[in-house]
């Protein structure tokens, strides 16, 4: 007989520890020669992204030790960090972005035994310095053709982008004129140059404040001279009001690209000739792209036999295959939920990043002569028994104005226990990030802490949220604070009239721009008992003036509305200035090194918040920016949260620190 217990006593194999070990996914995949690359998480290595290379035979192997970090800083969250080209008689050469300077270096993994990498770029000590992504290797000309982030004066906002072309021989370490430019600088954000299959010409994408990438963005593709350079630009696709996150050739050299023209991202050829309406390949009222948060994102990929390898659904659901002239769309069989933006194909084989909600994310390949997908890479394995995995519920909820609210549901569930009769359980809202991004429908051992402990969580794709076409992401635009505050709480007062959740036990939670609304939600609603607020957004004044780094620096100015216009708005939504209406507990957890949500704002939060008699704690994180990466802090950070709720909702849980609640 199972043993009766509390909702939220249970106890669980699942702890933070091996939360925090598993915590992350594989990114940024890529095929060379015969061997699948891809960057992979190291939590326990101090947050590192490793380089990975699957060989011919299945063996998988850093190829750079520690503590080489192959990530971007370029707009902050990075990019594409790494190119590599096959060789025949050295092995590859790789080309990438090492973190904690963010020079580009070259090396050899299979050359001389021992060697280093070695830098290709200078060092700047003006402001924020030279960033590089979304890399391209030009071996003809002996080059890389990539972005070039470069930071002109102190501000966060001091900055200018251009596609730029570094010399491979290393000579621009010490003459950052050996660096050519190659775009005119016309717009502030690019993304890397994709070169046509005969290298005559490029394509890439620009925007500018204060346009966000969702928002609208411009396809640019000019031509290649004999010398390198890039002559005739001009803008073939998207505009103000037409979001293009992709653009790709095709083997035969026809130009591709995802835009939302229609309200949703679908896939697009130019007309020919360049005038007139583009053709649209499969539309269809689902996205084939997504948010471009990070430069040189792919939800797209052509083969060498015309079809087109596409990421689909109504969210990043399905992996299928194109015919771009009939239009036919056949999707790859399996158990996977969810596709990370990021594809490569070798031949007819098709490689891309997935999970489902009972495996983490995986390197799947797809033979599309088959019709046969494997996993080859980063292979899920579970680390406990999936027994005590959460059962997802998908859910569509009503909210203000008969809106739909879509929302993932995790009710606790542990196979080891039980609860009372007619007790009803704890559950914990989760606000997600963006805002314009999404919650996925995958396994997340973080939530699975929670669920195998008796608290349910119900992840909300609020107003806003992608996935859903461009007039359920513009339900945010000038609502921010209003639209994803209201939906949370529709969900959490839905859960607890049906029966599902216990009213006087509901939490929320979020980070970034979920702890915005989690701090919003404190500050307007009574459905909450406590909150979790993860390195947020607190300060819309400050946040909109010189306190965010230079990519989210004008968000506001769709999100909230133009400053200039409304700058009492700004304020009467800002937590930071409505302190008082807040009555629940909070944790606030910060990394101390954030430059997107500066730790500035928590501590000036805490300040107002001092002596009003709220139980609360501030953990703040040496060494974390926005995201926290290493283990250690994951574990702190989870276990703080589980005594937040323990000692919130009156749960004994002796297996966790006591978070100290100041008031």
């Amino acid at each position: 007989m199972v043993p009766t217990g509390a909702y939220g006593t249970w106890p669980s194999p699942i702890d933070a520890a091996l939360a925090a070990r598993h915590d992350g996914r594989p990114e940024y995949v890529g095929v060379v020669g015969d061997e699948v690359w891809w960057t992979a998480p190291r939590p326990t290595e101090g947050g590192r992204r490793a380089l990975v290379r699957r060989r011919a035979d299945g063996t998988e192997e850093s190829v750079l030790p520690a503590p080489w970090n192959v990530r971007s800083r370029v707009v902050e969250y990075g990019g594409q960090p790494w190119a590599a080209l096959a060789r025949a008689d050295d092995g590859p050469l790789v080309v990438f972005s090492h973190f904690p300077d963010q020079r580009l270096y070259a090396y050899a993994p299979d050359a001389a035994p021992g060697a280093e990498p070695r830098p290709l770029t200078p060092v700047s000590t003006v402001g924020g310095g030279l960033r590089w992504a979304d890399p391209v290797i030009h071996p003809d000309r002996g080059e890389v053709w990539c972005v070039l982030e470069e930071f002109t004066g102190p501000a966060p906002t001091d900055v200018r982008r251009v596609l730029a072309a570094v010399p491979l021989d290393g000579s621009a370490t010490e003459d950052r004129g050996a660096v050519r430019e190659l775009s005119d600088g016309r717009h502030r954000f690019v993304t890397g140059p994709r070169l046509s299959p005969d290298g005559r010409q490029a394509a890439w994408i620009g925007w500018d404040h204060p346009r966000m990438p969702w928002d609208g963005t411009e396809v640019l593709v000019a031509g290649i001279t004999d010398d390198g350079t890039l002559h005739g630009a001009r803008t073939v696709a998207g505009g103000p009001e037409e979001s293009v996150p992709q653009v790709g050739w095709t083997a035969d050299g026809q130009l591709l690209y995802a835009g939302d023209r229609s309200g949703w991202w679908n896939l697009y050829r130019p007309a020919e000739g360049g005038d007139g309406e583009p053709v649209a390949l499969c539309p269809r009222p689902e996205e084939f792209g997504g948010p471009l948060w990070k430069i040189g994102l792919s939800w797209f990929h052509p083969l060498e036999n015309g079809l087109v390898a596409v990421i689909h659904g109504k969210g990043a659901t399905a992996l299928g295959i194109l015919d771009p002239e009939s239009g036919e769309l056949v999707d790859a069989a399996g158990p996977w939920t969810e596709w990370a933006a990021t594809l490569a194909v070798h031949g007819s084989r098709v490689v891309g990043v997935a999970a489902s909600p009972r495996s983490a994310y995986e390197v799947v390949e797809l033979d599309t002569g088959t019709g046969r997908a494997r996993v080859i890479g980063a292979a899920h394995d579970d680390p406990v028994d999936p027994a005590y995995y959460p059962e997802p519920q998908i859910r569509t909820f009503t909210g203000p104005d008969d809106r739909e609210i879509h929302a993932h549901v995790y009710p606790p569930h542990n196979p080891d226990r039980i609860a009372p009769d007619l007790e009803l359980p704890p559950y914990v809202v989760w606000a997600h990030g963006g805002p314009t991004g999404h919650a996925p429908l995958v396994l997340d051992l973080e939530i699975a802490y929670f669920t195998s402990r008796g608290i349910g969580v119900a992840e909300v794709n609020y107003g806003g949220s992608t996935g859903y076409g461009r007039e359920y992401r513009e339900r945010l635009r000038e609502q921010w604070g209003v639209v994803d505050v209201e939906d949370c709480a529709a969900v959490a007062e839905a859960l607890a009239a049906e029966g599902t959740a216990d009213p006087a036990r509901l939490a929320i939670r979020g980070g970034s721009a979920g702890g915005w609304t989690t701090a919003a939600s404190l500050v307007t609603s009574e459905v909450y008992a406590c909150g979790t607020i993860i390195y947020p957004i607190l300060d819309l004044l400050g946040w909109a003036t010189d306190e965010t780094h230079d990519f989210e620096s004008q968000y506001l100015e769709s999100l909230i509305g133009p400053l200039a216009e409304v700058p009492a708005r700004y304020r009467e939504r800002s937590p930071l200035d409505h302190v008082e209406r807040i009555s629940a507990p909070f944790l606030l957890l910060q990394g101390l090194d954030d430059v997107i949500c500066p730790p500035a704002q928590a501590e000036r939060f805490l300040g107002r918040m001092a002596g009003r008699g709220v139980p609360h704690a501030y953990i703040a994180f040496e060494g974390e920016s926005h995201g926290f990466r290493r283990a250690e802090t994951m574990i702190r950070a989870l276990e703080a949260e589980l005594s937040l709720y323990a000692q919130t909702f009156g749960i004994p849980r002796p297996d966790v620190p006591v978070l100290e609640l100041k008031k």
